[in-house]
């Protein structure tokens, strides 16, 4: 058994990866023990990821709030407390905050053979943002 301490500072997501206001805890990060990577991620209404990939997957759990999520050519989708969405390898994605409502969930992937969990892509524009819910 290993219990590490929480020392890291709640901080903000980088704009070349979200638009708005979004927060990030690390639970947990890649390390000689683990290839595992979740994070708490806490977005402000309207806030959401760019368009993004993971080698080997990700699921999310949506903990608080409502949001919304989408793959590259499908519909936009509501999801809300108690959600597991899982986004299927090299599957192009978003997911944040519903416009009127902040957003919280767990963030898990795993690192490939290269250590890489993520690869980033473009921002998704506001009309693709503001699409209804199917």
């Amino acid at each position: 058994m290993q219990i590490t301490g929480n020392s890291a500072a709640t901080r903000l997501g980088p704009s070349e990866w979200f638009t708005g206001a979004v927060y990030l805890d690390a639970i947990t990060t890649p390390s000689d023990n683990t290839s595992l990577s979740a994070s708490m991620v806490r977005f402000a209404p309207g806030a959401r990821t760019a368009w993004h990939t993971h080698p080997r997957g990700q699921t999310i759990y949506i903990t608080e709030g409502i949001g919304r999520c989408q793959q590259r050519g499908g519909s936009v989708v509501e999801i809300r407390p108690g959600d597991s969405i899982f986004f299927a390898p090299g599957e192009e994605h978003w997911h944040g905050a519903a416009p009127d409502h902040f957003m919280a969930h767990v963030a898990m992937a795993v690192t490939d053979e290269t250590g890489a969990v993520v690869v980033w892509g473009a921002h998704v524009t506001d009309e693709a943002y503001g699409q209804e819910p199917a």
